[in-house]
Protein backbone atom coordinates (compact mmCIF):
# COMPACT_ATOMS: atom_id res chain seq x y z
CA UNK A 1 0.00 0.00 0.00
CA UNK A 2 1.27 3.47 -0.71
CA UNK A 3 0.02 6.48 0.75
CA UNK A 4 -3.39 7.61 1.19
CA UNK A 5 -4.59 8.73 -1.97
CA UNK A 6 -2.68 6.68 -3.84
CA UNK A 7 -3.52 3.22 -2.83
CA UNK A 8 -2.79 0.57 -5.63
CA UNK A 9 -5.16 -1.61 -7.44
CA UNK A 10 -2.47 -4.38 -8.02
CA UNK A 11 -2.48 -4.38 -4.00
CA UNK A 12 -5.75 -5.85 -4.41
CA UNK A 13 -4.87 -9.00 -6.43
CA UNK A 14 -4.47 -12.43 -5.49
CA UNK A 15 -4.31 -16.05 -7.60
CA UNK A 16 -7.94 -17.74 -7.59
CA UNK A 17 -7.90 -21.34 -8.75
CA UNK A 18 -10.88 -21.25 -11.51
CA UNK A 19 -12.40 -24.08 -10.27
CA UNK A 20 -12.91 -22.14 -6.88
CA UNK A 21 -15.46 -19.85 -8.58
CA UNK A 22 -18.90 -21.56 -8.05
CA UNK A 23 -20.82 -23.06 -11.17
CA UNK A 24 -23.55 -24.78 -9.51
CA UNK A 25 -25.54 -23.43 -6.50
CA UNK A 26 -25.73 -25.11 -3.47
CA UNK A 27 -28.45 -28.03 -2.48
CA UNK A 28 -29.76 -26.31 0.21
CA UNK A 29 -29.06 -22.39 0.90
CA UNK A 30 -27.77 -22.66 4.54
CA UNK A 31 -25.60 -25.63 3.92
CA UNK A 32 -22.68 -23.03 2.74
CA UNK A 33 -19.41 -22.87 4.85
CA UNK A 34 -18.65 -19.69 6.67
CA UNK A 35 -15.20 -18.38 7.17
CA UNK A 36 -15.43 -16.19 10.48
CA UNK A 37 -12.91 -13.11 10.61
CA UNK A 38 -12.19 -11.59 14.27
CA UNK A 39 -11.05 -8.56 13.75
CA UNK A 40 -9.50 -7.42 17.33
CA UNK A 41 -6.97 -10.62 16.79
CA UNK A 42 -7.42 -11.64 13.22
CA UNK A 43 -8.61 -14.99 14.35
CA UNK A 44 -10.25 -17.57 12.08
CA UNK A 45 -12.92 -19.96 12.48
CA UNK A 46 -14.58 -22.33 9.91
CA UNK A 47 -18.42 -22.76 10.41
CA UNK A 48 -21.39 -23.52 8.46
CA UNK A 49 -23.45 -21.00 7.59
CA UNK A 50 -26.40 -22.42 9.61
CA UNK A 51 -23.98 -21.77 12.72
CA UNK A 52 -24.88 -17.70 11.89
CA UNK A 53 -27.01 -17.25 14.62
CA UNK A 54 -24.62 -18.51 17.42
CA UNK A 55 -22.72 -14.82 16.65
CA UNK A 56 -25.85 -12.67 16.73
CA UNK A 57 -26.96 -11.38 19.96
CA UNK A 58 -30.55 -9.47 21.37
CA UNK A 59 -30.73 -6.50 19.69
CA UNK A 60 -28.40 -6.66 17.33
CA UNK A 61 -30.22 -5.26 14.25
CA UNK A 62 -29.74 -7.18 10.59
CA UNK A 63 -30.14 -4.94 7.42
CA UNK A 64 -30.56 -7.23 4.36
CA UNK A 65 -31.27 -6.06 0.98
CA UNK A 66 -34.19 -6.78 -0.44
CA UNK A 67 -34.18 -6.09 -4.05
CA UNK A 68 -35.45 -8.12 -6.55
CA UNK A 69 -33.26 -9.63 -9.83
CA UNK A 70 -35.25 -8.75 -12.66
CA UNK A 71 -35.18 -11.14 -16.01
CA UNK A 72 -33.25 -8.37 -17.56
CA UNK A 73 -31.35 -10.14 -20.72
CA UNK A 74 -33.35 -9.80 -23.88
CA UNK A 75 -32.40 -11.23 -27.06
CA UNK A 76 -33.73 -9.93 -30.12
CA UNK A 77 -33.43 -9.67 -34.35
CA UNK A 78 -32.02 -6.84 -35.92
CA UNK A 79 -34.82 -6.39 -38.35
CA UNK A 80 -32.97 -4.86 -41.24
CA UNK A 81 -30.04 -7.69 -41.32
CA UNK A 82 -31.51 -10.16 -39.54
CA UNK A 83 -28.34 -9.97 -37.43
CA UNK A 84 -28.67 -11.30 -33.49
CA UNK A 85 -28.50 -8.83 -30.89
CA UNK A 86 -28.17 -9.37 -26.48
CA UNK A 87 -29.73 -6.62 -24.78
CA UNK A 88 -29.48 -5.84 -21.03
CA UNK A 89 -31.74 -3.94 -19.11
CA UNK A 90 -29.72 -1.43 -16.54
CA UNK A 91 -31.94 1.23 -16.00
CA UNK A 92 -35.38 2.58 -15.85
CA UNK A 93 -35.72 6.17 -17.03
CA UNK A 94 -39.81 5.87 -17.53
CA UNK A 95 -42.21 3.58 -19.26
CA UNK A 96 -40.36 1.64 -22.28
CA UNK A 97 -37.46 3.73 -22.02
CA UNK A 98 -34.68 1.86 -20.58
CA UNK A 99 -30.84 1.96 -20.50
CA UNK A 100 -29.03 -1.46 -21.22
CA UNK A 101 -26.23 -2.70 -22.73
CA UNK A 102 -26.44 -4.37 -25.76
CA UNK A 103 -24.13 -6.78 -27.85
CA UNK A 104 -22.86 -6.83 -30.18
CA UNK A 105 -21.73 -2.91 -29.64
CA UNK A 106 -20.85 -1.69 -33.27
CA UNK A 107 -24.12 -2.60 -34.67
CA UNK A 108 -26.38 -0.93 -32.11
CA UNK A 109 -26.08 2.30 -33.90
CA UNK A 110 -28.79 4.80 -33.29
CA UNK A 111 -31.75 4.26 -35.33
CA UNK A 112 -31.64 0.59 -35.38
CA UNK A 113 -35.16 -1.79 -34.56
CA UNK A 114 -34.79 -4.77 -33.16
CA UNK A 115 -37.18 -7.08 -32.27
CA UNK A 116 -37.11 -9.07 -29.65
CA UNK A 117 -37.22 -12.79 -29.12
CA UNK A 118 -39.17 -15.17 -26.61
CA UNK A 119 -37.18 -17.69 -25.48
CA UNK A 120 -37.96 -20.25 -27.91
CA UNK A 121 -36.57 -18.12 -30.63
CA UNK A 122 -40.11 -16.63 -32.12
CA UNK A 123 -39.79 -13.28 -32.97
CA UNK A 124 -43.03 -11.24 -31.17
CA UNK A 125 -44.35 -7.92 -32.11
CA UNK A 126 -42.30 -6.14 -29.26
CA UNK A 127 -39.95 -3.97 -30.87
CA UNK A 128 -36.56 -1.80 -29.09
CA UNK A 129 -35.50 1.13 -30.96
CA UNK A 130 -31.66 2.45 -29.94
CA UNK A 131 -32.14 6.19 -29.63
CA UNK A 132 -28.72 7.40 -28.32
CA UNK A 133 -25.40 6.19 -26.83
CA UNK A 134 -23.66 7.21 -23.66
CA UNK A 135 -20.08 7.54 -23.06
CA UNK A 136 -20.02 4.33 -20.70
CA UNK A 137 -21.39 2.06 -24.53
CA UNK A 138 -24.72 1.99 -23.24
CA UNK A 139 -27.85 1.98 -25.09
CA UNK A 140 -30.84 4.40 -24.69
CA UNK A 141 -33.76 1.72 -25.79
CA UNK A 142 -37.63 2.84 -26.73
CA UNK A 143 -40.10 -0.34 -26.57
CA UNK A 144 -42.82 -0.18 -28.71
CA UNK A 145 -45.81 -2.87 -29.26
CA UNK A 146 -46.44 -3.39 -25.54
CA UNK A 147 -48.29 -1.65 -23.00
CA UNK A 148 -45.07 -1.93 -20.81
CA UNK A 149 -41.56 -4.23 -21.15
CA UNK A 150 -41.09 -4.23 -17.90
CA UNK A 151 -44.26 -6.43 -17.70
CA UNK A 152 -43.00 -8.93 -19.99
CA UNK A 153 -39.61 -9.65 -18.88
CA UNK A 154 -40.98 -12.88 -16.68
CA UNK A 155 -42.19 -14.03 -20.15
CA UNK A 156 -39.58 -13.20 -22.18
CA UNK A 157 -36.07 -12.23 -20.71
CA UNK A 158 -33.54 -14.69 -18.94
CA UNK A 159 -31.98 -14.00 -15.24
CA UNK A 160 -28.68 -12.30 -15.95
CA UNK A 161 -26.48 -14.66 -14.87
CA UNK A 162 -22.52 -12.97 -14.18
CA UNK A 163 -20.52 -14.16 -17.29
CA UNK A 164 -18.27 -16.22 -14.90
CA UNK A 165 -20.74 -18.84 -14.55
CA UNK A 166 -20.82 -20.01 -18.42
CA UNK A 167 -24.05 -20.80 -18.75
CA UNK A 168 -24.92 -21.36 -22.38
CA UNK A 169 -28.83 -20.73 -21.02
CA UNK A 170 -29.94 -20.05 -17.01
CA UNK A 171 -31.74 -22.70 -15.61
CA UNK A 172 -34.87 -23.07 -14.18
CA UNK A 173 -33.42 -23.83 -11.10
CA UNK A 174 -31.06 -20.49 -11.53
CA UNK A 175 -33.67 -18.53 -11.90
CA UNK A 176 -35.32 -19.84 -8.30
CA UNK A 177 -31.67 -20.02 -6.72
CA UNK A 178 -30.25 -16.13 -8.41
CA UNK A 179 -32.94 -14.51 -5.63
CA UNK A 180 -33.09 -13.94 -1.91
CA UNK A 181 -35.94 -15.76 -0.40
CA UNK A 182 -37.07 -11.89 0.96
CA UNK A 183 -36.63 -10.50 -2.67
CA UNK A 184 -39.31 -7.19 -2.89
CA UNK A 185 -38.09 -4.56 -5.11
CA UNK A 186 -37.81 -5.61 -8.38
CA UNK A 187 -34.75 -3.42 -10.44
CA UNK A 188 -31.43 -5.56 -9.62
CA UNK A 189 -29.73 -6.71 -12.93
CA UNK A 190 -27.29 -9.03 -10.83
CA UNK A 191 -28.39 -10.47 -7.08
CA UNK A 192 -27.14 -9.26 -3.93
CA UNK A 193 -25.47 -12.56 -3.26
CA UNK A 194 -24.62 -12.40 0.49
CA UNK A 195 -28.30 -13.20 0.74
CA UNK A 196 -28.65 -16.10 -1.06
CA UNK A 197 -27.97 -18.29 2.09
CA UNK A 198 -30.65 -17.45 3.93
CA UNK A 199 -33.50 -19.24 4.22
CA UNK A 200 -36.65 -18.53 6.07
CA UNK A 201 -36.33 -20.59 8.67
CA UNK A 202 -33.22 -19.40 9.72
CA UNK A 203 -34.14 -15.73 9.47
CA UNK A 204 -37.38 -16.90 11.89
CA UNK A 205 -34.36 -18.60 13.89
CA UNK A 206 -32.14 -15.68 14.15
CA UNK A 207 -35.56 -13.03 14.80
CA UNK A 208 -36.49 -15.50 17.94
CA UNK A 209 -33.05 -14.53 19.54
CA UNK A 210 -34.30 -10.78 19.39
CA UNK A 211 -32.47 -9.99 16.80
CA UNK A 212 -34.32 -6.97 15.04
CA UNK A 213 -34.60 -7.70 10.65
CA UNK A 214 -35.29 -4.90 8.59
CA UNK A 215 -34.16 -4.49 4.87
CA UNK A 216 -32.64 -1.32 2.85
CA UNK A 217 -32.85 -1.88 -1.70
CA UNK A 218 -30.02 -1.01 -3.42
CA UNK A 219 -30.66 -2.17 -7.22
CA UNK A 220 -27.38 -4.10 -7.99
CA UNK A 221 -25.69 -2.77 -11.36
CA UNK A 222 -23.38 -4.37 -13.73
CA UNK A 223 -20.42 -2.51 -12.42
CA UNK A 224 -20.62 -5.19 -9.66
CA UNK A 225 -18.54 -7.65 -11.70
CA UNK A 226 -16.26 -5.44 -13.61
CA UNK A 227 -12.72 -5.17 -11.94
CA UNK A 228 -10.58 -1.82 -10.99
CA UNK A 229 -8.81 -1.64 -14.02
CA UNK A 230 -7.00 2.02 -13.01
CA UNK A 231 -3.60 1.76 -11.76
CA UNK A 232 -4.77 3.67 -8.52
CA UNK A 233 -8.34 3.67 -6.63
CA UNK A 234 -8.67 7.37 -6.30
CA UNK A 235 -8.41 7.51 -10.07
CA UNK A 236 -11.72 4.64 -10.19
CA UNK A 237 -14.66 5.95 -11.52
CA UNK A 238 -17.32 3.90 -9.10
CA UNK A 239 -20.71 3.35 -10.85
CA UNK A 240 -23.86 4.24 -9.47
CA UNK A 241 -27.02 2.35 -8.20
CA UNK A 242 -30.64 3.00 -7.23
CA UNK A 243 -31.25 2.90 -3.57
CA UNK A 244 -33.95 3.08 -0.57
CA UNK A 245 -33.52 3.29 2.98
CA UNK A 246 -37.34 3.40 4.41
CA UNK A 247 -38.11 5.71 7.63
CA UNK A 248 -38.57 2.53 9.61
CA UNK A 249 -35.10 1.12 9.30
CA UNK A 250 -33.78 4.49 9.59
CA UNK A 251 -35.51 4.19 13.13
CA UNK A 252 -34.73 0.75 14.18
CA UNK A 253 -31.04 1.62 13.32
CA UNK A 254 -30.43 4.93 15.31
CA UNK A 255 -32.00 3.40 18.30
CA UNK A 256 -29.56 0.69 17.78
CA UNK A 257 -26.58 2.89 17.32
CA UNK A 258 -27.84 5.17 20.39
CA UNK A 259 -28.15 2.30 22.43
CA UNK A 260 -24.33 0.88 21.52
CA UNK A 261 -25.84 -2.04 19.74
CA UNK A 262 -24.46 -3.66 16.95
CA UNK A 263 -25.95 -3.19 13.51
CA UNK A 264 -24.69 -6.16 10.89
CA UNK A 265 -24.49 -5.47 6.87
CA UNK A 266 -25.46 -8.20 4.87
CA UNK A 267 -23.87 -7.82 1.90
CA UNK A 268 -21.66 -4.50 0.53
CA UNK A 269 -24.93 -3.50 -1.16
CA UNK A 270 -26.42 -2.71 2.21
CA UNK A 271 -23.39 -1.17 3.46
CA UNK A 272 -23.17 1.07 0.86
CA UNK A 273 -26.45 1.77 1.50
CA UNK A 274 -26.43 2.64 5.21
CA UNK A 275 -22.99 3.85 4.83
CA UNK A 276 -23.93 6.62 2.00
CA UNK A 277 -26.95 7.75 4.00
CA UNK A 278 -24.77 8.23 7.18
CA UNK A 279 -22.85 10.08 5.49
CA UNK A 280 -25.08 12.32 4.26
CA UNK A 281 -26.76 12.86 7.88
CA UNK A 282 -24.36 13.59 10.23
CA UNK A 283 -23.77 9.57 11.24
CA UNK A 284 -27.49 8.98 11.30
CA UNK A 285 -30.08 7.63 8.92
CA UNK A 286 -33.06 9.31 7.56
CA UNK A 287 -35.84 7.97 5.05
CA UNK A 288 -33.63 8.60 1.59
CA UNK A 289 -34.15 7.52 -1.79
CA UNK A 290 -31.42 8.41 -4.59
CA UNK A 291 -28.44 7.21 -6.29
CA UNK A 292 -24.93 6.55 -4.82
CA UNK A 293 -21.54 6.11 -5.97
CA UNK A 294 -19.98 5.69 -2.95
CA UNK A 295 -16.49 4.03 -3.07
CA UNK A 296 -15.50 2.17 -0.01
CA UNK A 297 -11.59 1.52 -0.05
CA UNK A 298 -8.83 1.27 3.45
CA UNK A 299 -8.58 3.50 5.20
CA UNK A 300 -12.35 4.39 5.98
CA UNK A 301 -14.33 4.79 8.77
CA UNK A 302 -18.11 2.88 9.38
CA UNK A 303 -20.59 5.30 11.24
CA UNK A 304 -23.14 2.31 11.35
CA UNK A 305 -21.80 -1.05 10.41
CA UNK A 306 -20.71 -3.08 13.32
CA UNK A 307 -20.79 -6.79 11.71
CA UNK A 308 -20.44 -7.92 7.40
CA UNK A 309 -21.78 -10.66 6.62
CA UNK A 310 -20.48 -10.88 2.71
CA UNK A 311 -19.60 -13.67 0.14
CA UNK A 312 -15.67 -14.44 -1.12
CA UNK A 313 -14.77 -11.38 -4.31
CA UNK A 314 -12.98 -11.78 -7.29
CA UNK A 315 -9.31 -9.98 -7.12
CA UNK A 316 -9.58 -6.30 -7.81
CA UNK A 317 -13.18 -5.62 -7.43
CA UNK A 318 -14.55 -3.07 -5.63
CA UNK A 319 -16.40 -5.58 -3.22
CA UNK A 320 -13.00 -6.70 -2.14
CA UNK A 321 -11.80 -3.25 -1.78
CA UNK A 322 -14.50 -2.50 0.62
CA UNK A 323 -14.19 -6.04 2.88
CA UNK A 324 -10.88 -4.83 3.51
CA UNK A 325 -11.48 -1.38 4.36
CA UNK A 326 -14.10 -3.42 6.20
CA UNK A 327 -11.58 -5.50 8.33
CA UNK A 328 -9.77 -2.60 10.05
CA UNK A 329 -11.68 0.55 9.95
CA UNK A 330 -10.10 3.97 9.34
CA UNK A 331 -6.48 1.94 8.81
CA UNK A 332 -4.90 0.21 6.13
CA UNK A 333 -4.09 -2.95 7.47
CA UNK A 334 -7.18 -4.47 6.56
CA UNK A 335 -5.91 -5.60 3.08
CA UNK A 336 -3.41 -8.10 4.68
CA UNK A 337 -5.87 -9.41 6.88
CA UNK A 338 -8.52 -10.02 4.42
CA UNK A 339 -5.97 -11.46 2.09
CA UNK A 340 -4.49 -13.75 4.60
CA UNK A 341 -8.04 -15.24 5.37
CA UNK A 342 -8.85 -15.50 1.29
CA UNK A 343 -5.24 -17.22 0.83
CA UNK A 344 -6.74 -19.71 4.19
CA UNK A 345 -10.13 -20.30 1.61
CA UNK A 346 -8.58 -20.78 -0.95
CA UNK A 347 -6.65 -23.42 0.57
CA UNK A 348 -9.55 -25.15 2.58
CA UNK A 349 -11.47 -25.14 -0.99
CA UNK A 350 -13.82 -22.43 0.01
CA UNK A 351 -16.07 -21.66 -3.27
CA UNK A 352 -16.30 -18.28 -4.44
CA UNK A 353 -18.45 -15.36 -5.45
CA UNK A 354 -22.30 -15.73 -6.17
CA UNK A 355 -23.07 -19.08 -5.86
CA UNK A 356 -19.86 -19.44 -3.03
CA UNK A 357 -19.31 -19.48 0.18
CA UNK A 358 -20.09 -16.65 3.05
CA UNK A 359 -17.51 -15.02 5.01
CA UNK A 360 -18.48 -13.13 8.40
CA UNK A 361 -16.59 -10.23 9.91
CA UNK A 362 -17.34 -9.31 13.45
Amino acid sequence: MTETGRVRTADFHFDLPQDLIAQHPAPRRDESRLLVLHRGGGGLEHRQFRDLPDFLRAGDVLVLNDSRVIPARLRGTNLRTGGLFEMLLLEENGRNDWWAMVRPGKRARPGTHIACRAPDGTVTAIRATVVETNREGHRRLFFSGAADIGNELDRLGEVPLPPYLQRVMPSAEDRERYQTVYAQAAGSVAAPTAGLHFTPGLLAQIQARGVSVCFATLHVGPGTFQPVKTGTLTAHRMHEERFELGAETARIVNEAKNAGRRVWGVGTTAVRVLESVAAQNGGKLAKTSGKTGIFIYPPFSFQIVNALLTNFHLPRSTLLMLVSAFAAPGETSGREMVLAAYAEAIGRRYRFFSYGDAMLIV
